[in-house]
C-alpha cells in the first residue's frame, strides 16, 4: 500500500470513530440534551468528515456534509431551534452520511441519489426557513418568531450593488483553543489567502510575569482584510475555533468615521502580513513589554541561577485562567494482525511454562530449590504478561451497540411502528474477536424483536400499552462470561402458533410432547419462520438459526424467556475471551478435565448423610441448607456407564449463568492452572458438554467443561456420545 492509500485508510478509520460519536451525540439531542456543547460536538464531527473527504476528492460526500454542517451551524448559533423535527432530520442525515462514507470506501453500493437529494432539500429548507423572514401568509406565531431576524438580514445578506471592500476581524483566543491544538498563526495565514491583510496585535492584557498562565490566551489580534469576499468565507476560517475565542467581523465600509472599537483599549502595534508573520518574535516582544511590579535590577547584577517560586496569581488572573485538566491518554493505532501474533506467542509461552513446571515437578526437585523458586517467578511474570496482552485485546461492546440505533430507526420506519431503544452496559469489555462477531447476531435479533415481537401502535393502545414499544439491549458480566440481553415489551411468543408452524413444515412430529422452553426453541430450527409474507425484514427462515450457529461458534449459547402479552427476552452468553482461561484441573474416569474457575463456588467431600435420591434414582446433595442436583461427570460425558459412589469422589459446587447451582461429581482435583483455549470445533467438531480444549504441561490434550451444558444434560437425561480412549 502506497503512502496516499495508507493515509486514506486512516481517514476512513477516523470516519468510523467520528460517525459513532455523531450517532451518540444525536441520540443525546433526541433525549433532550440540547446544550451547546453537544451541538458543537455534532458540528465538529460532520466538519471533520467533510474536511478529510475534500482532501481525497470525495465530492458527493463533501456536498452532503456541507449541507449537514450548515444546518448544524444554524443550530449552534441559536438562529434555528433544536426541535424534534430537526433532530429527526439530523438522525436520518447521519444515516445517509454514513452511507456516503461506506460508498466512498467501496464497502457498499453508491448512495441512492434521490434519497440523498431529498434529504439535502429538507435540510436546506430547515436551514433557510429558520433564518429567513416569515412569508406574509404565515400565521402570527411564525411572524413573531422571525420579526427580530428581519432587522439583521440586510447585514447578513450580500449587498446587491456594492460588495464590501474588505473586513475588519478582531479575535482573542481563549485557552481552550490552544488546548484543542489550534494556533492563531494558522488562522492568520488562512485569512491572508483570502487577500491582502494588515495584522496588528494588542498585548495590553498580558499580566505580570509571576501571574502569567501560559495555557491562557492573552493577545488580541486585529486583521484588516482588503478583499471583496463575503462574510461566509471569512467565518469559514474560524469554523473550528469560533466557540473558543471572542470574534468580531465588521465590513470596512461601516468603520469609516467611526471610533476604533472592538476588544482593543489602545492603538495596536502594526505587525507584518500573515505570510511573513513570526509568532515567536511577537510573543517575545509581548513578554518584553509586559509590566512588572518589582523594581528593576541593576544592569551589573548577574541573572539568578534558578527561578524563584512564583507568588500566588491575583484573583482576577486566577479567575480568567482555565482550570487545569488531566492530560488526555496517548493512543496508537496497531494492526490487529500484530496483536493476534502477540496473543498467540503469549499463549505458547503459557504452555511452555506449564510444561517446564511439570518437568521440574517430575524430576523430584525440592520446592525450595533455586530452580523451583525461579519457575514460580516465571509463572508470575507469565501471568502478568498474559493479563497485559489480554487488556490490549479487550474492547467495550459500545462499538457494536452504537450501530444499533440506526438499525432500529430503519426497521421501525419499514414496519410503521414506534420503537425506543434503551442500551445499558456499553462499557462492558470483552475480547475484540468476540465483539466483532456479535454484530450479526444482535442485528438479527433486534430486527425480529421489532418485526415479530412488538405490536403496531394501534394494537398496543388497544392492549393498554403505550403506542411506543421499547427494546432493551444490555451487556453485563456474569460467572466469568459476557451476557447480552435483547428484551422487548411486545406480544411475546405465541406457542400454539409456533408449534403449529413447526408441525406444518415437518420440523416436529404432530404428537411430540414439548415443554414451553422446547416450543420456544423451535424458532431456532433451520427454515422456521412465523412471517406470513416474505419481506425485506424477515420471512425466509434464515435468521434465528444463523444466530444460534454464530453464538455456538463462539463457544456460547442462547436462551429464551417469554411471557405472552408482556414480551420476550433473548439471552446470549459468550466467553469473555477466546484465548485463555483460569481453570481447575480435575479427573473423571481417568480423563483430565478443566472446570472454568469463575463458575466454581466451592469444593467438598460428600458425606453419606448429605446424599439423597429423588424418586430413588436422581442423586442430590445437601449444600448450605439446600439441595442441589449431583451430576456424575464421567457418566454425563460418556466416559463411564456405571455411576460412582458419591462418597468416594469430590463434589465441586458450580453456578450456571442463570444462577442455578449444581454439584459436579469428580474423582479428584489436581490443582488450579491458567490454560490456553483451543477451539474444539475448528479441529474436531462440537461436543455436548465441552466448551473447548487445551494443552497440558505434559503435552496431553484436556477438555474444558461446559458447566451449563452438563447441568442441562443432567436435567433432560440426555447423554453425550463422546468416547475417549484411556
Amino acid at each position: 500500500m502506497d503512502a496516499f492509500e495508507a493515509i486514506k485508510a486512516t481517514f476512513f478509520q477516523e470516519c468510523d470513530e467520528l460517525l459513532a460519536d455523531l450517532e451518540q451525540k444525536l441520540m443525546l439531542l433526541e433525549q433532550g440534551q440540547t446544550d451547546l456543547e453537544t451541538i458543537n460536538a455534532v458540528f465538529r464531527a460532520v466538519h471533520s468528515v467533510k474536511g478529510g473527504a475534500g482532501a481525497f476528492g470525495l465530492d458527493d460526500l463533501v456536498r452532503f456534509a456541507h449541507v449537514f454542517e450548515t444546518l448544524m451551524d444554524e443550530l449552534r448559533a441559536g438562529r434555528k431551534p433544536c426541535d424534534p423535527v430537526t433532530i429527526k432530520t439530523l438522525l436520518r442525515a447521519s444515516d445517509v452520511l454514513a452511507d456516503h462514507v461506506q460508498a466512498a470506501q467501496g464497502l457498499a453500493a453508491p448512495v441512492d441519489q434521490a434519497r440523498s437529494a431529498a434529504l439535502v432539500a429538507e435540510m436546506e429548507q430547515l436551514t433557510h426557513g429558520g433564518a429567513a423572514p416569515a412569508p406574509a401568509t404565515d400565521d402570527e406565531d411564525d411572524d413573531f418568531d422571525f420579526t427580530p431576524m428581519a432587522f439583521d438580514m440586510p447585514q447578513d445578506a450580500p449587498p446587491s450593488t456594492e460588495p464590501a471592500a474588505g473586513w475588519r476581524i478582531v479575535f482573542r483566543p481563549h485557552g481552550r483553543m490552544y488546548a484543542s491544538a489550534n494556533e492563531a498563526a494558522l488562522l492568520l495565514r488562512e485569512l491572508a489567502r483570502l487577500g491582502p491583510t494588515v495584522v496588528s496585535v494588542d498585548e495590553g492584557d498580558l499580566p505580570t510575569l509571576d501571574a502569567l498562565v501560559v495555557e491562557e490566551g492573552w493577545l488580541t489580534w486585529t486583521v484588516e482584510l482588503n478583499a471583496a469576499v463575503d462574510e461566509a468565507a471569512v467565518r469559514e476560517v474560524f469554523d473550528f475555533v469560533e466557540a473558543d475565542c471572542e470574534l468580531s467581523i465588521t465590513p470596512l465600509g461601516e468603520l469609516e468615521g467611526q471610533p476604533d472599537v472592538g476588544f482593543l483599549d489602545e492603538p495596536p502595534a502594526i505587525v507584518p502580513a500573515a505570510d511573513d508573520l513570526d509568532i515567536a518574535a511577537l510573543l517575545a516582544k509581548a513578554q518584553a513589554s509586559a509590566p512588572v511590579d518589582a523594581a528593576p535590577q541593576p544592569a551589573s547584577q548577574p541573572a539568578p541561577e534558578a527561578m524563584p517560586v512564583p507568588a500566588p496569581a491575583p484573583a482576577a488572573a486566577q479567575s480568567s485562567a482555565a482550570a487545569p485538566t488531566a492530560p488526555a491518554p496517548v493512543t496508537i493505532r496497531v494492526d490487529l494482525d500484530r496483536v493476534d501474533r502477540l496473543i498467540n506467542a503469549v499463549g505458547e509461552l503459557v504452555i511452555q511454562q506449564a510444561m517446564l513446571s511439570q518437568r521440574v515437578l517430575e524430576s523430584g526437585l525440592a520446592r525450595s530449590s533455586g530452580v523451583a523458586l525461579g519457575l514460580e517467578d516465571l509463572e508470575l511474570l507469565t501471568r502478568e504478561i498474559q493479563d497485559s496482552v489480554m487488556a490490549i485485546r479487550a474492547q467495550p461492546v459500545k462499538s457494536v451497540f452504537q450501530r444499533m440505533p440506526r438499525l432500529v430507526r430503519e426497521v421501525a420506519d419499514m414496519t410503521a411502528k414506534q420503537v425506543r431503544l434503551v442500551t445499558t452496559g456499553e462499557d462492558t469489555e470483552v475480547d475484540k474477536t468476540v465483539v466483532e462477531r456479535l454484530a450479526e447476531p444482535i442485528t438479527h435479533m433486534l430486527r425480529n424483536a421489532i418485526d415479530h415481537g412488538l405490536e403496531t401502535p394501534e394494537e398496543r393502545m388497544a392492549a393498554g400499552k403505550p403506542a411506543e414499544g421499547t427494546v432493551r439491549l444490555a451487556a453485563l458480566h456474569r460467572s466469568g462470561r459476557i451476557v447480552i440481553e435483547i428484551a422487548d415489551d411486545g406480544r411475546g411468543i405465541n406457542r400454539e402458533r409456533v408449534r403449529q408452524i413447526a408441525t406444518d413444515k415437518g420440523l416436529i412430529a404432530p404428537d411430540a410432547v414439548l415443554s414451553d422452553d422446547q416450543v420456544d426453541n423451535l424458532i431456532f430450527l433451520p427454515g422456521f419462520s412465523t412471517a406470513s409474507v416474505v419481506s425485506d425484514i424477515s420471512g425466509r427462515g434464515v435468521g434465528m438459526d444463523v444466530v444460534k450457529r454464530s453464538i455456538q461458534a463462539l463457544g456460547g449459547r442462547i436462551s429464551i424467556s417469554s411471557v405472552p402479552g408482556k414480551g420476550s427476552t433473548f439471552t446470549l452468553s459468550l466467553p469473555l475471551t477466546l484465548a485463555v482461561l483460569d481453570g481447575m484441573v480435575t479427573t473423571a474416569a481417568d480423563q483430565t478435565l478443566i472446570a472454568p474457575l469463575p463458575a466454581i463456588v466451592e469444593s467438598l467431600t460428600p458425606q453419606p448423610a448429605d446424599i439423597h435420591y429423588v424418586g430413588g434414582i436422581d442423586p442430590v446433595i445437601r449444600f448450605r441448607d439446600a439441595f442441589v442436583p449431583l451430576v456424575d461427570v464421567a457418566v454425563a460425558m460418556g466416559f463411564s456407564e456405571t455411576p460412582m459412589d458419591p462418597t468416594q469422589g469430590i463434589a465441586v459446587i458450580v453456578e450456571t449463568e442463570s444462577g442455578q447451582r449444581a454439584a459436579l461429581l469428580l474423582d479428584a482435583i489436581q490443582g488450579q492452572r491458567q490454560v490456553v483455549i483451543k477451539s474444539l470445533e475448528s479441529n474436531y467438531q462440537q461436543v455436548e458438554g465441552v466448551a473447548a480444549a487445551t494443552i497440558l504441561g505434559d503435552g496431553r490434550v484436556a477438555l474444558i467443561l461446559d458447566v451449563d451444558a452438563l447441568v442441562a444434560i443432567r436435567r433432560t437425561g440426555a447423554r453425550s456420545e463422546l468416547k475417549l480412549a484411556s
